[in-house]
């Protein structure tokens, strides 16, 4: 384990040792007085409703071991005298200071580490490239929603005795992946796709791909990227810059150096063709849908590249599991529940809808809600999702925000029957519409943006059907 100390903050970060030991250990990290534990660092950061700097003391009641703090905090020298074991550092800039410190601790690590970005299936392709990494390495991953300038070096900080990483990478807005990629130089970068997620900001999907390949700034000069030659943008900028760079590519209908034939999707699972070494494997996933096919044949590629043995590759994809509240498929009483409330966009929106519409002998409910940071494409892509679930044939349609009214309007145009379309404000009140029309072997997806706080439909319908 390489290990970082209270003096190498002063030295990489020009702290300011208030009080404490340089020689302290530096373990655990932690910017939540609610959940730190003993023994770790608090980190103060400043947020919209708060300045978590002025909470030091509670972190040191709780058991911290040393509190790195903004340089303008007010002290209180007295109440400190109550702590003589504990360290205080103040700094310039705290997110500063952890960015500078995660990029210290990852310099200490000769490992791979592999980036993942793209504007859907990000999470999903982290769960299986470390599932398949997990056969033969100790594997440190992003948890949860740890994907930004915040939570990126908090997952750094937490390398032990690791002998991979593999970080998520997302963004809002241009130069922001370019900051992480700095941080976690990727031996490894990986692409998902490039589609309309944060396009309210960036205007251009052209904008998004520019944003997602900032990812190579921090690359290994030797690395890899791994991208989806299916998806349109990415695939026209590999034909530019094979020659410029070590590409792999996967997909299904582009020539790739990685293919899925055969692809049967079932409603539990999915099962593909693939070669390996000019021979021919079958590929199970435990997750259905096409997109999940895609994000695995991404971690089969990378697995292949780590030299990882086909049978535990194969391990690894059969056995991953699923970042919460995405695409978390439960059966509650003969209904089943479609969980993918985390967030949503038009790309993952869409796949969500066809992945409803392929299964058979069910009825289908979509309950959707409001898609946020659309900007001037709000009212587009809602209606592009209604023509989406008019096309898929989903039985019956329940909308919840403004929004979402677009694609209840959209479906209204299309001859959608409106005796099957419920539209509502309130997610109290979609949960006593669903559970008035429920019948067995129904199947219900969930999903909107994680701001519409859709785990409330989804916690009201579990616990009473």
């Amino acid at each position: 384990m390489q290990k970082i100390y209270v003096k190498d903050v002063i030295l990489k970060c020009q702290g300011k040792l208030i009080l404490g030991n340089e020689e302290t250990e530096l373990i655990d990290f932690s910017k939540d007085t609610r959940t730190i534990n003993k023994d770790d660092i608090y980190v103060g950061i400043k947020g919209e409703h708060f300045d978590g700097n002025s909470l030091y003391l509670e972190a040191l009641a709780a058991g911290a071991k040393g509190c790195i703090l903004n340089e303008n905090v007010h002290l209180d020298a007295d109440l400190l005298k109550k702590y003589p074991n504990c360290f205080i550092i103040l700094v310039k800039d705290t997110i500063k200071c952890l960015q500078d410190l995660a990029a210290y601790k990852r310099s200490l690590y000769d490992i791979p580490v592999i980036g993942i970005t793209g504007s859907v299936g990000k999470t999903s392709t982290k769960d299986i490239i470390a599932s398949i990494l997990g056969q033969k390495y100790n594997v440190l991953k992003t948890e949860g929603n740890y994907n930004n300038h915040i939570g990126l070096p908090l997952t750094i900080l937490k390398l032990r005795d690791h002998n991979a990483l593999v970080v998520e990478m997302g963004m809002n807005n241009l130069g922001e992946i370019s900051v992480l990629s700095k941080i976690a130089r990727p031996t490894i970068s990986v692409i998902t796709n490039v589609g309309t997620a944060h396009i309210g900001l960036l205007k251009t999907r052209e904008n998004i791909l520019k944003a997602k390949l900032e990812i190579l700034d921090g690359m290994n000069q030797n690395g890899a990227l791994f991208i989806n030659n299916d998806n349109d943008l990415l695939h026209e900028w590999y034909l530019k810059n094979k020659n410029k760079y070590k590409i792999i590519t996967f997909g299904i209908q582009n020539e790739s150096d990685y293919m899925a034939e055969s692809i049967n999707t079932m409603p539990e699972y999915s099962e593909y063709i693939t070669k390996i070494n000019k021979e021919k494997h079958s590929i199970k996933v435990n997750i259905p849908g096409p997109h999940f096919v895609l994000n695995s044949l991404c971690a089969l590629s990378l697995g292949c590249y780590l030299n990882i043995e086909v049978n535990r590759i194969k391990e690894g994809i059969e056995n991953f599991h699923l970042t919460e509240r995405r695409m978390a498929i439960e059966k509650v009483n003969d209904i089943t529940l479609i969980n993918d409330c985390y967030n949503a966009n038009l790309d993952s929106m869409t796949m969500a809808i066809k992945y409803l519409g392929s299964l058979k002998g069910h009825r289908k409910i979509a309950v959707l809600g409001d898609m946020l940071e659309l900007g001037d494409f709000t009212e587009k892509f809602h209606r592009l999702i209604g023509q989406e679930v008019v096309n898929n044939k989903i039985d019956i349609l329940i909308t919840v925000g403004s929004n979402a009214e677009f694609i209840k309007d959209e479906c209204l145009k299309l001859n959608f029957n409106k005796n099957n379309l419920y539209a509502y404000n309130s997610n109290k009140d979609a949960i006593l519409k669903i559970k008035e029309i429920l019948r067995k072997e129904d199947v219900v997806l969930i999903k909107a943006s994680y701001g519409m706080n859709f785990m409330e439909i989804y916690n009201g319908l579990k616990e009473g059907i």
